[in-house]
Parts: C-alpha cells; structure tokens; sequence
C-alpha cells in the first residue's frame, strides 16, 4: 500500500492446476469509507509496478478425495474459488454454497455456473428472506465430508456450530475470516504478564498483544493476524480472555483457559499469560 503497509489477498486459480496456473486472478471488493487497501486497488491501472511477496497458503485443501462443502459469503467466495476448481479437476465430490445478500452483491456469477452447473448454489439473502439454512446443509452432508467455510465473522461462527451439532469433526472444519481485527467502542487498555519473566506490559486499545510484546522484544509464534488459524493460541493462567477470534468453540471461549493473542483482549485489568 503507499503507506507500506500490506494486505493479504486470495490468488483466483480457474484452471485447478495447483503446480502450473496459467494465470492468477484477483478479487476486491470497494468498500465504503476504505482504510485504503480496497480503494488503492480499485485505482490501479494497466502499467502501474506494486510490490508482492511470495504467496504462501494457509487455507488449504485435505488431501485425498474426501466429498467437500464450499460455504462463501460475500467476496470470501475468492479462495474457494480456487478449491471448487481443485477439486472438480481431481474428482472429488463436492458442493458449492454461494451466499451474498443480493445478485448484485455476487462476484464472478456467470463464470461460476458456467464452470460448476449443479454443484452449485446460489443463495440470495434478499430472496431468500434470510441467511442459508446451515443446520440442514450441514445434516445433509456426506458422511467424512470436510467443511471449508470464508466469509464475515457471524457466519463463520454458525457454520462451524451447526457443523459440530451435526458431528463434523474439528479436523473436518475449515475457515479463514476475511476482516482483520478492528477496534470496538469501548475497548480499554489493560496489562498482560509474561508468566516465564515476571515482565507486565500494558495493552493500550489500537494494539493488539502481539504488536505490543513484540515491540518489547518477546518473541511469539504467529501468522495471520485475523484471529483464524490458531497458531498463537497461548494458555491463559489468570484473567480474563475477551474473545474475537473464530477458532475456539463456545465451551472454550466460556473455559477461559485459553486465547488467540492475536485479536483477543482482556474484560480484567491484568492477563497472566503462559509466555
């Protein structure tokens, strides 16, 4: 971005050929009152140079055959994308759920039932008078079918309670959140105490854990930021955990035993944490 700052985007493969794409395709969608990532893509034009990393794939397919349920929501339809694809091309049974709130609302339409016909669905919330019926989606599944879900936060938390009560396993559950963290009214600043050192840092709001230790030379084990790939999950020993991830299940949000570092905050004055 001009400012240096980055963000993560899906790469569209349409072929479904992992090991030599002949092109990658991007979605964004232009969101109202843009921080600048949506309004500084939309802006870019034929010939301008931007910086890119290597891509890396934190969201990725079981391998096997497995039957597989593809739930978007909204522009989260981008790396599923790419499964559907992936996976028509190995043979692999699967289902395509496609939900946005209106058809004008839904990216890459025509060229998705073009290439998916009745794998298929289109659900429109406006028609519809609602979101998707998860709980009969998820009872109607294949036995062993994996669930891949993108999406806003509310829906990635239904989809993975409905898929539990219906008896998917955690290991059959896939997600990745399409937001990062954002600050909520209210948020205040509180202190995390590294359990291993004694050392008490104060989280003010605007910051996440992760950003002040870091900043003090902790070092901690991360990646997305988002609060959905579990990976800084660390122990909670006193305090506590104000949730925002979309890892933990209910009854361990309600433990309090545990918290994403990354996104999560603090309802007591003080975390002790096991660092």
């Amino acid at each position: 971005m001009p400012d240096g700052d980055t963000r993560p985007y899906s790469l569209i493969d349409w072929d479904g050929d992992a090991d030599a794409p002949a092109a990658y395709h991007l979605g964004v969608l232009l969101e109202q009152g843009s921080k600048g990532g949506s309004s500084h893509m939309h802006a870019l034009k034929a010939g301008d140079r931007i910086s890119i990393g290597a891509p890396k794939n934190s969201f990725a397919l079981a391998d096997g055959d497995a039957p597989a349920l593809l739930l978007a929501g909204g522009i989260g339809v981008t790396p599923l994308i790419s499964m559907a694809a992936a996976l028509k091309a190995r043979g692999a049974p699967y289902r395509f759920v496609y939900a946005a709130r209106g058809a004008a609302a839904m990216a890459f339409r025509r060229e998705l039932e073009a290439q998916h016909g009745a794998a298929l669905t289109l659900h429109f919330d406006d028609q519809a008078g609602g979101p998707p019926d998860l709980a009969t989606l998820m009872r109607d599944a294949a036995p062993g079918t994996h669930l891949y879900v993108c999406g806003p936060r509310p829906m990635i938390d239904a989809a993975r309670e409905a898929a539990l009560e219906a008896g998917f396993t955690q290991a059959r559950i896939h997600f990745e959140l399409f937001e990062k963290a954002a600050p909520q009214a209210g948020d205040h600043a509180f202190e995390v105490e590294v359990a291993s050192t004694g050392q008490v840092f104060t989280i003010p709001p605007g910051k996440s854990i992760i950003e002040v230790l870091e900043a003090e030379g902790i070092d901690l084990m991360y990646d997305c930021q988002r609060g959905d790939c579990g990976i800084c999950q660390t122990e909670v020993l006193e305090g506590v955990p104000d949730h925002r991830d979309v890892v933990l299940s209910q009854a361990e949000r309600d433990g309090g035993k545990v918290m994403q570092i990354c996104v999560s905050r603090a309802k007591s004055a003080r975390l002790k944490l096991d660092l």
